[in-house]
């Protein structure tokens, strides 16, 4: 009898990533397409199929257990991508819907941090965990919230924003429309900010320097590799908001282990040993040396197809 299988769609807003996925985590086969240049949903669906069905077909359609979809503001309630700001189309779509219909199996959809949360249960860091917290620091920063097992929606499906926690009071702008948050400090993004207005205010002799104007995140952990100051500095800086904003995280979920991926996860101990650190030092006592800061156990290329698939199963 031919294995079952699990199809992980991952929407990006330039990308959409796929995969074919045993309940192992092993990915039988995988493809890519555009999210741009589609007309319209619909468009886009039909484009999906005509890659994607081909495939199914040749793995047997009666072996596929279910699609599961990540997209960013995706509402695993409704199955709707709801006002999504850097994808292609404005509004609200139902997606789930769509691509069940287009490809023939039941589809769910969650959000994309949502997602790696499920992903990081199933086959990665968090398998055999039933309270944790999962934080991606890409472009953004995202999360999902597991707690008792179950990862946690809120009434509406929108629950665990914490790139949107107020970080710093009266802080920089965020995309959001808000002052403060999160992810204005400690994505990839975040990081290349601070160093840019470091740059501009201060006189530092650091290689970063001859970069302004075009800093990145691989270029501050490149330069603190290389011994640089501030570079080193900055990785303390973001590090200190992440602790004290994941330090009042623990409090409210009381999590065994908060697990980070993404681009700047990369970093390894350059960031997650002040985010321990600064955690550490502003939790309630009740809470001290029991939360493990890890890095996520998912291969990143993989990790959006590999969270989506679990939402199959």
């Amino acid at each position: 009898m031919a294995q079952p299988l699990a199809l992980g769609i991952d929407i990006g807003g330039t990308k959409t990533a796929w995969g074919l996925v045993t309940a192992t985590g092993d990915i039988v086969m995988k493809g890519s397409m555009a999210t741009t240049g589609h007309d319209n949903p619909a468009a886009y669906m039909a484009a999906m199929a005509d890659c994607i069905l081909p495939h199914l077909q040749q793995y047997g359609i009666e072996n596929i257990v279910g699609a599961g979809v990540g997209a960013p503001n995706g509402n695993f309630f409704t199955g709707e991508i709801v006002f999504a700001p850097n994808m292609p189309w404005h509004g609200v779509i139902p997606i789930a819907r769509m691509a069940a219909e287009a490809l023939g199996i039941k589809a769910q959809l969650t959000n994309d941090a949502n997602a790696a949360a499920i992903g990081e249960m199933m086959y990665g860091a968090a398998r055999g965990m039933k309270d944790f917290i999962v934080v991606t620091l890409g472009t953004g920063v995202g999360s999902g919230f597991v707690a008792n097992g179950q990862l946690i929606y809120g009434h509406d499906g929108f629950a665990g924003e914490l790139g949107h926690v107020i970080s710093v009071r009266d802080g920089r702008l965020c995309g959001c429309g808000r002052n403060g948050c999160l992810e204005t400090y400690a994505s990839a993004t975040g990081i290349a900010h601070t160093a840019e207005m470091w740059l501009t205010e201060r006189t530092d002799d650091t290689i970063l320097r001859p970069h302004k104007g075009a800093i990145t995140a691989k270029m501050i952990h490149e330069a603190a590799e290389a011994g640089d100051a501030m570079a080193n500095e900055l990785f303390e800086y973001t590090g200190k908001i992440l602790g004290y904003t994941v330090a009042d995280a623990v409090a409210i979920t009381s999590p065994e282990a908060i697990i980070f991926f993404g681009g700047l996860a990369r970093a390894g101990d350059r960031i997650l040993e002040p985010v321990k650190r600064h955690m550490e030092a502003n939790l309630l006592n009740i809470y001290q040396n029991k939360v493990k800061i890890l890095q996520s156990a998912l291969p990143d290329a993989d990790a959006a197809i590999l969270g989506a698939s679990a939402l199959a199963w």
